[in-house]
């Protein structure tokens, strides 16, 4: 899934820019010119949307930078924040006493001794002394009790309640989100290591990293302001986050390590990269890197089976000459490591290219090219020419710039290649 990333041009250099992310050394890497809107600069600072694999970062597409609004062209415009009124911390409820054994009372001086109903004056009499004699269970007629006469409405039927008919009532639990499972063994080993003074910081970099805690320091002055109390120096609890950094960012990945080998065959693929991917920005300890070999293992092992699955595809793909499901298996390998050999490459450029002829019907041809265009060999099919049908002439033009080929047929101008589109994800890969 790609994200946004603020970038800054490090060089330019034959058309390959070099970039890192603004403010920082890292991540970086390289990105074709052509991508950058306008005039590229050394120094220039652009939005980007990054792709990030186990080889890297690859830059999808360049935005230029945010722009002031015109409405507040300084950007100087005040937002005023409204504190949500909140109830109390806690809340105490009291439960009934029930009816009970109330003989007791008497010991604790309520009431004293107590008579039964019968004997009391205005009691209640004995179910045979009422009039009427005694009713049957379950009969509650309305005269027996004070009030009994005034007319009660029906009670409703429980499964017509008011507000209640239309609440779902399916026994199907969420959907369990994606990733490993969490767990908090080594932060909470971590955390039981530390000092009074350090506690409260480390629970904020596990909550957000140095971010919380600058929000968590201003937050805690705002109020100590307001109420009067003496304030806390940011830099004195910078110092102690930024010594507290590494170890907490260790414990973080240790639990999503081990959640991820707990989980087993049930972890995504793509979950299961991202945790390796992940350790090369935490500082290892001798666990740590035992955790690390370990799910590099089950990695390699898992993509091994793809790769052998991926290849026994592509031979049978080739060996009945469909060129549809050729291309779009090398289009999808695996994994970003897997690449085409040479003799499948020369194979999958021969057949497409000569499918690829003016007596082609226009259905398949428009689908090969479109096919085509997402491989990595699209410059080297040279199809053989392009049927009399307007949508096929669209499709070679739309294309040209993938298959340089059209262009000559055309009579045409090569145009520049595009800009990579994002690979679409592998369904066995997930």
């Amino acid at each position: 899934m790609s994200r946004r990333l603020e970038i800054e041009i490090t060089s330019i250099n034959e058309g390959v820019a070099t970039w890192r992310a603004a403010g920082a050394k890292l991540p970086k890497g390289v990105l074709d010119v052509s991508l950058i809107p306008g005039s590229a600069r050394v120094g220039a600072v652009y939005r980007a949307d990054v792709e990030q694999y186990m080889e890297g970062m690859e830059v999808l597409s360049v935005l230029p930078p945010k722009t002031a609004s015109p409405l507040d062209p300084k950007n100087e415009r005040l937002e005023i924040l409204v504190k949500e009124a909140s109830g109390p911390d806690v809340t105490v409820t009291y439960a009934s006493k029930g009816r009970g054994d109330r003989g007791d009372r008497g010991e604790r001086g309520d009431r004293g001794d107590r008579r039964p109903r019968s004997d009391r004056p205005g009691g209640s009499r004995p179910a045979g002394d009422r009039p009427g004699g005694s009713r049957p269970a379950g009969e509650r007629p309305g005269g027996d009790r004070p009030g009994g006469d005034r007319s009660r409405g029906e009670r409703p039927n429980r499964g017509e309640r008011p507000g209640r008919s239309d609440r779902p009532r399916t026994g199907a639990r969420p959907e369990r989100p994606a990733g490993p499972p969490l767990t908090t063994t080594h932060r909470n080993a971590f955390l039981a290591t530390l000092s009074p003074e350090q506690l409260p910081v480390a629970e904020q970099l596990l909550r957000g990293g140095m971010p919380a805690v600058r929000t968590a320091v201003s937050e805690q002055n705002k109020n100590a302001t307001a109420q009067g109390r003496p304030t806390v120096d940011p830099t004195t609890i910078e110092r102690i986050a930024e010594d507290l950094l590494t170890r907490t960012n260790l414990a973080m990945w240790k639990d999503r390590a081990g959640g991820a080998l707990g989980a087993g065959k049930e972890l995504r693929l793509r979950d299961l990269r991202a945790v390796v991917t992940s350790a090369k920005t935490v500082t290892l300890d001798d666990e740590g890197r035992t955790q690390l070999k370990e799910l590099q293992g089950i990695l390699t092992a898992r993509l091994e089976v793809l790769r052998t699955r991926w290849t026994e595809d592509l031979d049978q793909a080739l060996k009945a000459e469909n060129w549809a499901e050729t291309l779009r298996l090398a289009a999808r390998p695996p994994d970003m490591s897997t690449r085409l050999s040479a003799d499948a490459a020369t194979a999958i450029i021969a057949g497409v290219s000569a499918a690829l002829n003016p007596e082609q019907s226009p259905a398949v041809f428009v689908s090969l090219v479109e096919l085509s265009a997402e491989t990595s060999i699209r410059r080297n099919v040279k199809p053989v020419g392009i049927p009399a049908d307007e949508t096929c002439r669209a499709a070679a033009v739309k294309f040209a710039g993938a298959i340089p080929e059209f262009a000559k047929l055309l009579g045409m101008k090569v145009p520049p290649p595009p800009p990579p589109t994002r690979r679409p994800v592998s369904r066995r890969a997930s």
